[in-house]
């Protein structure tokens, strides 16, 4: 990893006082010209490293999603079969959002602004997840418990299916319901499919 520059770590600070106004203010009443104040240099300077506060919430939800992904990473590194690890990294994925929900509201309304905006940070996030979810079918692939299962495909298609448990927005929504529960059952069926998959009917 190369190390941070002056330029990085300037960027880091702007985010991070950001970041706090937004928990104390909210986004809404939070301006450039807030952030700079309590930074002690003047908007355009802030301009200088964000060309807008869109951009600064970008950089903050990044932060957030980064760490949805160095979680995935944990979860497909362990040992136990890939079934166990893909319930494990959906229920992961939504216990995380949901705790950013109840917990961080403020921080949760940053994150649903750039998913409203489809900032590249959001296809980017969800094209890593895709990955790491890939990178564990390939590996039960390979152990025998997917054994004609197109791993890249699968991933694509599991995604897809258990984006109501990976969503911030639909988790929002849902927090009365037993979520948990859910995705374990759609998994269920999900793992089950793919275990058999490429295999003729009988």
């Amino acid at each position: 990893m190369a190390p941070r520059t002056d330029h990085d770590e300037t960027r880091a600070r702007i985010a991070d006082v950001a970041e706090e106004l937004f928990r104390r203010l909210g986004y809404a009443k939070t301006t450039v010209a807030d952030i700079a104040a309590e930074l002690g240099m003047s908007p355009a300077n802030v301009y200088r490293f964000f060309p807008s506060k869109g951009a600064i919430v970008e950089s903050i939800c990044s932060r957030y999603l980064e760490e949805v992904v160095v979680l995935c990473d944990r979860i497909a590194d362990r040992p136990e079969p890939a079934a166990a690890r893909i319930e494990a990294l959906v229920l992961g994925v939504l216990d995380y959002h949901r705790r950013i929900v109840l917990r961080e509201q403020r921080i949760h309304d940053v994150v649903v602004i750039a998913i409203r905006e489809n900032w590249q940070a959001i296809l980017a996030h969800k094209e890593q997840i895709r990955a790491v979810m890939g990178r564990i079918l390939a590996d039960g692939v390979r152990r025998g418990e997917f054994p004609d299962l197109d791993a890249e495909d699968a991933a694509s298609a599991l995604l897809s299916a258990v984006t109501r448990f990976c969503h911030p927005m639909m988790i929002a929504d849902h927090l009365d319901d037993d979520l948990d529960a859910e995705a374990r059952q759609m998994l269920r069926y999900l793992l089950a499919g793919f275990a058999t998959a490429g295999r003729p009917a009988v």
